[in-house]
């Protein structure tokens, strides 16, 4: 980041260019969002663990209980259903009663999802120093298909991704201000409380725990503002870590026989005495319920099958495919009157998703030209060059050593890091050749830019929004044979694996 004095965030000009992207976001992310009326991916999983939660029930789950507890709270806050126990004696929910209603349930989630863009705007404020630059960095975002057909639902990623964000913002806000110690402070505090937001979410946001490494050369050799820096931090991360969890071990506390292991999910002894004692709400069972929580989720990993690219249904992928959008999941279909049918796919934006790409090498390449051949003119700024992309690789090399399936969707944090290398490796960026890239030309170059990626976002719209297409229209809108794109009607092809028929 720029080492100039500090800019005043919340400034008219910067006011109504976050306004916009409010607006836009809105538009891409929330409006309509309870449409289609049906359960897809997750959701019947989520759902069901929301239900419990909301009667008490006790359950234990892989993810931690946060976004569980988000779904829940939305319905009810506006209470569209007249019963909200038809799923307490399942993990995963199935037959819908008539008239079930979503709105509820994928209300947080899709509010946050849409939050995050005007978090993006302010990051990206940060980093570049000019409002028209933030708020056109914020498009891969507010324009990616992928993302906005996963986050209008009742999913956990929408929550994962808002926390890990502001964390982010919270990073950049703490180097801005570390000459300003009440602004310093409030920085550190929060920054700790979006890392607690996020571990009682969803585990995969563990990889934010690098950004402390990039804050301590920041700070140095000053080590009692280190000690202060990391003591706020402690202390706002350990407030909302502690207290999600003991919510949930006080309230969800009803043992139903009908669930898995008699209704104990795997509890040890110990845990087992608590819930039959009514001593949940004890501190003193803390460690226990929570080590048992924890180990769930390793015990849950075991039983989750292994990546089978040949198998004829797989909808899992290789790491390696996702910066390139591959392979793409068709989360729902039907068919409609005449010859249309309606999809519900998670497709990723290729300008987007291709540019993400693009960046990460050209950062490494910056960063491995900086250390090794000491490049003449230095990086503008290559502490954060290196900390967006040590994240992105640190996640994929993380994620490779995982032997269960993943899903393209895993690939959301680190393309939210890519959307970020895209803004710093531009600024980096002085010139293209003899072709001097002057503020005009930046700006010209980045309305293309944003352009390209709304043209990408319409021509995919039908897929993202539910929306009637023929076979022919559907064919058209495969552009990459990676992404396995395919009508209902048409065979499943792969351009590396010898598909299974059954």
């Amino acid at each position: 980041m720029k080492s100039e004095k500090s800019m005043r965030l919340l400034s008219k000009q910067n006011i109504l260019f976050c306004g916009f992207v409010f607006v836009l976001s809105y538009f891409t992310y929330f409006h309509n969002y309870s449409n289609p009326p049906f359960l897809f991916w997750d959701e019947n999983y989520h759902i069901a663990s929301a239900q419990k939660h909301m009667n008490g029930t006790f359950f234990m789950e892989p993810h931690p209980p946060l976004g569980k507890m988000m779904i829940g709270w939305g319905e009810q806050l506006l209470d569209k259903n007249p019963a909200d126990d038809q799923f307490l004696t399942t993990n995963y929910a199935r037959k819908l009663p008539a008239n079930f209603s979503f709105t509820g349930y994928r209300l947080f989630p899709t509010l946050l999802a849409w939050l995050i863009a005007p978090t993006l705007f302010f990051v990206f404020l940060l980093i570049t120093r000019r409002a028209l630059y933030a708020t056109l960095f914020t498009f891969p975002y507010i324009f990616d298909n992928a993302i906005i057909v996963h986050s209008r639902a009742a999913h956990l990623d929408q929550p994962m991704i808002l926390f890990s964000v502001l964390m982010i913002l919270f990073f950049l806000l703490s180097i801005e201000w570390r000459d300003r110690p009440k602004a310093f402070g409030w920085s550190a505090f929060l920054f700790g409380v979006s890392f607690g937001l996020l571990m009682v979410t969803k585990v995969l946001g563990l990889v934010m725990i690098l950004l402390l490494i990039p804050m301590f050369f920041v700070l140095y050799p000053n080590m009692n503002k280190i000690w202060h820096w990391c003591a706020l931090v402690m202390i706002g991360f350990l407030i909302p870590y502690i207290g999600v969890w003991q919510w949930h071990f006080s309230h969800a506390v009803e043992i139903n026989p009908a669930l898995p292991d008699q209704g104990y999910f795997q509890a040890t002894d110990a845990y087992k005495n608590a819930l039959d004692s009514g001593k949940t709400g004890s501190i003193g069972a803390f460690p226990v319920m929570l080590r048992d929580n924890v180990g769930f989720t390793s015990h849950y990993a075991g039983g989750v099958p292994r990546l089978n690219m040949c198998k004829a249904d797989e909808n899992g992928s290789p790491f390696f495919l996702w910066p390139v959008g591959g392979h793409s999941i068709n989360y729902r279909w039907e068919t409609p009157d005449g010859d249309q049918y309606k999809y519900l796919y998670l497709v990723a934006n290729p300008v987007g998703w291709l540019t993400v790409l693009a960046a990460v090498l050209l950062a490494g390449g910056f960063l491995s030209a900086y250390v090794f051949l000491g490049t003449k003119p230095k990086l503008k700024n290559p502490l954060l060059l290196g900390t967006f992309f040590g994240l992105y690789a640190s996640y994929m090399i993380a994620i490779s050593q995982l032997s269960r399936v993943m899903y393209m969707y895993h690939y959301f944090m680190p393309l939210i890091f890519g959307f970020i290398l895209i803004a710093l490796v531009f600024e980096e960026i002085g010139s293209i050749g003899q072709w001097k890239l002057t503020e005009h030309r930046r700006s010209i170059i980045l309305l293309v830019f944003a352009f390209l990626l709304f043209l990408a976002h319409l021509w995919l719209r039908p897929l993202t929004y539910y929306e009637g297409m023929t076979d022919k229209q559907m064919q058209k809108r495969s552009l990459m044979r990676v992404w396995e794109l395919h009508c209902v009607k048409c065979p499943r092809f792969s351009s590396y694996v010898v598909r299974n028929s059954k």
